[in-house]
């Protein structure tokens, strides 16, 4: 098998499958009976491969799968279609937000995938052949891979909203600089994930009202049900957005609101030694006629006369409601 190829099965109807090798592969693809090939986009001999082996096909189609950059979609052509899909990346040290594209092309004989990392819910599939219990036909593989992808998205969000409530739990209990970092984080990963959710929502809305003969009824139930889950996330996500945008802005505020009662303060006592300064600035300059420069109980005179001129000062501003 050519490192291009990264899976390949003949289904036999059941739930279970027959690896395939060399030129059984394209042999399968073009007969009656249903095959799947898988392949990396990143190896150069993948887009020649397509071209080689399935020149049947509308090169339309074989751009589309391998297309540098890609959103989520479904576009109907002679009995089949290119769908794209996008799924959680649970990588080893990668963000869940990076949402890795598998593109397939699917029609009653055939599937055709291709991916740029590697993506769990295609693997689990897999497991299920290896298992016996995988899809009996091409309805039931992307309606299986609708499932699994909507599956993996579950923890991920339900991770992201318990951040938002401890977010919301911090603010009221010790609001501080250090939580407006991780409302933004939160804010920026629930805008990714609805950049791609949203036409992935479409898509499959447009794939469950399809009228293909491969899909049948069950199959379009199944879809239907991934359906109402994705338009539960994508709300979701419009929720998080929302409620970390009102978290920023009462952080915002809270700061503001102690910022202004340090400032207030600081402002009563720069008042109260305002006129203070002044006397002793007074009488501090250096010329003749101090008023008891010759007097020895001058300074506690003077000092007692600027305890009164606090009282009093304190006296008004507390008459004014000033504190």
């Amino acid at each position: 098998m050519g490192s291009h190829i990264l899976l390949s099965y003949e289904f036999d109807g059941e739930g279970g499958g027959i690896p395939l090798t060399g030129d059984a592969i394209s042999q399968q693809l073009k007969d009656d009976a249903l095959a799947w090939v898988h392949l990396d986009v990143n190896h150069p001999d993948t887009k020649e491969w397509l071209r080689k082996e399935i020149s049947y096909l509308d090169p339309f189609i074989v751009d589309s799968l391998t297309a540098e950059e890609t959103r989520p979609r479904i576009t109907e052509n002679e009995g089949g279609a290119l769908i794209i899909f996008r799924g959680v990346n649970l990588n080893e040290d990668a963000a869940p937000e990076d949402m890795i594209s598998i593109r397939f092309w699917i029609d009653s004989h055939r599937i055709i995938s291709l991916q740029k990392r590697q993506l769990k819910s295609v693997y689990d599939i897999e497991a299920k052949i290896k298992a016996g219990k995988g899809p009996k036909d091409a309805g039931q593989f992307i309606s299986m891979l609708a499932s699994r992808l909507i599956d993996h998205m579950e923890p991920v969000l339900s991770e992201l909203d318990e951040r938002v409530d401890n977010a919301e739990e911090m603010i009221l209990e010790n609001a501080d600089t250090s939580i407006r970092e991780s409302i933004i984080n939160i804010r920026k990963q629930a805008i990714i994930f609805r950049r791609y959710m949203a036409p992935q929502r479409d898509a499959m809305g447009q794939l469950r009202m399809s009228d293909m003969d491969w899909l049948d009824n069950t199959d379009k139930r199944q879809i239907q049900e991934s359906y109402n889950h994705i338009i539960r996330y994508v709300e979701d996500l419009d929720a998080i957005r929302e409620r970390a945008q009102i978290i920023k802005d009462e952080l915002a505020n809270i700061l503001a609101d102690k910022l202004n009662k340090n400032m207030y303060v600081l402002s009563v006592i720069a008042a109260i030694f305002l006129p203070l300064g002044f006397l002793t600035g007074l009488l501090g300059i250096n010329v003749g006629g101090i008023p008891g420069g010759d007097n020895v109980n001058a300074f506690w005179i003077f000092t007692g006369m600027l305890i009164v001129i606090v009282l009093a000062q304190i006296t008004i501003f507390k008459k004014l409601k000033w504190f």
